[in-house]
């Protein structure tokens, strides 16, 4: 984004850019955004419901990654973006607190708590910044908003099939337009050299909110398990659960996430790398909540026989991880570990295979894959010295 010093806006050249408590307590809305998330998900497993989930989680994490840019790029502790923040988290825990009902009832409020962010964060900038370029490039950021606010606002009108199809053309156009730069009517695209970002600062947010993502895991299975009888059969799903989640960060962090700051500073286009993480991280979060989903199942209900959809988030979370974790360790090394795609080989096999088997069975072989990919990382990691970055881009 274009960064205005006239008003004292922008973000201080050098030294440490740390998150700030304010956004740590902006997250605190996420956690209940997904589990919220991961619940309805586990409650309507079929494919309406999966679609279903895939559309609000897409708009849960439009709303945090185009937040998590602006705050970098500008000062985070003047009113303007202070201000710009409480209203973001005013706009996300009404959509949180719609998710449940957000395709039936409540759809007309999460719609336009989700339009009223991105339009609100728009006119946020536009009054406080000054100049023709700094406006002219948050007005582009509004521009686009205010075309997508369209599909979004009439699909929160609409009922049935039509609304999913709003929606999507919705995300459509955001993700689109934020993928080509934003390109507007006689303003033209952001430059590719106003990305300029604190890579500290970015490095975290994201690391943080995969963090989230787990946190909402521990939640729901946690939860879940204090809903029912204690019993043998749900305290050993929940011990998977809680082994899955320790593998799923250990993933996770093994040196491409733990080096996300150095990638960033040394890639060749940091541009691209900031318009490509996003993608690469709702991918790795898409696939915890479906984890989440499927270990709330087999902790409530433990021997369940696993049918075709349950054995989908069960084996089908882990799978979307690792995918997204292979891109991203492409991102970061430009290459891939073979025990990604094995693991993902695995996982696709075993979930038909385990078809009918009790639920916690099938948890169980899905955490083993991913002790797997651990030991795998353990072992060609020893005895060798630490990787450094190789950007793809």
């Amino acid at each position: 984004m274009t960064i205005d010093r006239a008003v004292g806006l922008s973000r201080a050249d050098g030294g440490p850019q740390r998150a700030t408590l304010l956004e740590l307590f902006l997250d605190l809305v996420f956690v209940a955004a997904l589990a919220l998330t991961s619940r309805s998900l586990a409650q309507r497993l079929d494919a309406v419901g999966v679609f279903q989930t895939v559309v609000l989680l897409m708009a849960i994490w439009w709303v945090w990654s185009v937040t998590a840019l602006t705050t970098d790029l500008y000062n985070r502790q003047q009113p303007p973006i202070f201000a710009m923040t409480l209203w973001v988290m005013l706009g996300t825990i009404l959509m949180a607190g719609t998710l449940p009902e957000a395709f039936a009832d409540h759809a007309l409020t999460f719609a336009g708590a989700y339009v009223a962010i991105h339009l609100g964060r728009g006119i946020f900038l536009v009054a406080a910044l000054q100049g023709r370029t700094a406006r002219m490039h948050a007005s582009r950021f509004i521009f686009w908003f205010v075309l997508s606010a369209v599909p979004w606002l009439a699909g929160g009108l609409v009922a049935g099939w039509a609304r999913g199809v709003l929606w999507t053309a919705a995300l459509a156009v955001d993700y689109g337009s934020a993928a080509l730069r934003y390109p507007t009517p006689r303003i033209g695209k952001v430059p590719a050299s106003q990305y300029r970002v604190a890579a500290d600062h970015l490095a975290e947010r994201y690391q943080q909110f995969f963090t989230l993502a787990l946190g909402d895991l521990i939640l729901v299975t946690t939860l879940t398990y204090a809903d029912h009888d204690v019993t043998a059969g749900r305290t050993a799903a929940l011990l998977v659960a809680f082994a899955a989640t320790v593998l799923l960060w250990q993933i996770y962090v093994h040196r491409a996430g733990s080096l996300l700051q150095a990638t960033i500073e040394s890639a060749r286009d940091p541009g691209g790398f900031v318009r490509s993480a996003p993608n690469t991280h709702l991918v790795m979060v898409a696939g915890v909540v479906a984890a989440s989903a499927g270990f709330e199942v087999a902790i409530a209900h433990p021997a369940e026989p696993t049918v075709p959809w349950l054995a989908g988030v069960i084996f089908g979370g882990p799978a979307l991880f690792l995918t997204g974790r292979a891109r991203f360790e492409y991102e970061v090394f430009s290459r891939v570990s073979p025990s990604r795609p094995v693991a993902f080989l695995v996982l696709a096999v075993a979930a038909p295979v385990l078809l009918g088997e009790p639920a916690l069975v099938a948890g169980l072989a899905a955490t083993v894959v991913l002790a797997g990919v651990a030991v795998a990382d353990a072992v060609r990691a020893s005895g060798n010295p630490p990787e450094s970055p190789a950007p793809s881009m």
